[in-house]
């Protein structure tokens, strides 16, 4: 049986170093810099670049313009060898970039599943999980943690240091400079704020009718009953079924370093 082969254009620019695996398809154009690893059946279109110690995995799709592994936005950074870290089946649309990660964490990961729509910004030291959806030009300051199922609608920033918690949505154009706790949906007009449970969502992956109703007692003592977080955490230990949502919420809130973003009325 024949070796199966990476199929390289011949104008592309693939650095010795690099390591493609079989079934890797390499577009016209594009620029493989140093010891990049890119996984089996991944398809890189043209005029992408992907520079340093970058990791990719398996089945990935990455459109034309794309920048990945490049240098950090960020003036501590003095030349260190740092990592980024994609792994298996995520779409990476035209014109996203993602930087590799400073000497303090020394890596930038995405997931697992993940939709990069154009333009998306993913910056140092971020923390990407499974199956995060980014909308047009979303952007990601450094250190920002996105948990897996996360949405973020289009121009949303997210300053750094930010968790962004699982299964959240988070509506277009909104500036996000509190954590969003895990389950909720952000209005982000006239300013961010939890309007709800994500309701449609979370039913969409199959939550059931009891499940979907302890989330919306804590919504409910969170944000609509007029407590301070701490009374509302206390009121949700007491009065809610303590479900695996449940928990996950409170350590949620409870790890929170930069407080959780604030809840609104007007909808």
């Amino acid at each position: 049986m024949g070796v199966t082969v990476p199929q390289i254009h011949s104008t592309a620019i693939v650095d010795p170093r690099a390591e493609l695996a079989e079934d890797v398809v390499i577009g016209p154009y594009t620029i493989i810099d140093g010891p990049v690893r890119i996984g089996p059946r991944t398809h890189v279109h043209s005029h992408a670049v992907i520079e340093g110690l970058t990791t990719i995995g398996a089945d990935n799709k990455i459109f034309p313009f794309t920048s990945i592994g490049v240098v950090p936005q960020d003036l501590k950074f003095a030349g260190e060898t740092t990592e980024t870290i994609i792994g298996d089946r995520n779409t990476i649309r035209e014109s996203v970039t993602i930087h590799r990660g400073t000497a303090e964490s020394m890596r930038t990961v995405v997931g697992n599943d993940c939709l990069l729509m154009a333009m998306t910004h993913v910056a140092h030291d971020c923390v990407v999980g499974d199956h995060v959806i980014m909308a047009n030009v979303a952007a990601l300051a450094g250190h920002v943690v996105v948990e897996d199922w996360a949405i973020i609608g289009g121009l949303v920033a997210v300053v750094q240091f930010v968790t962004v918690g699982a299964h959240c949505y988070i509506g277009a154009g909104g500036i996000i400079t509190k954590d969003v706790p895990p389950f909720m949906l952000v209005f982000s007009n006239p300013e961010p704020r939890v309007g709800t449970i994500n309701l449609v969502g979370l039913k969409r992956r199959g939550f059931d009718k009891d499940r979907l109703s302890a989330l919306k007692q804590a919504y409910r003592l969170l944000y609509r009953s007029g407590l301070n977080n701490s009374q509302a955490v206390e009121r949700i230990r007491g009065e809610v079924e303590q479900t695996e949502d449940i928990r996950q919420l409170l350590r949620f809130i409870k790890n929170s370093t930069v407080g959780i973003i604030k809840g609104g009325t007007d909808r």
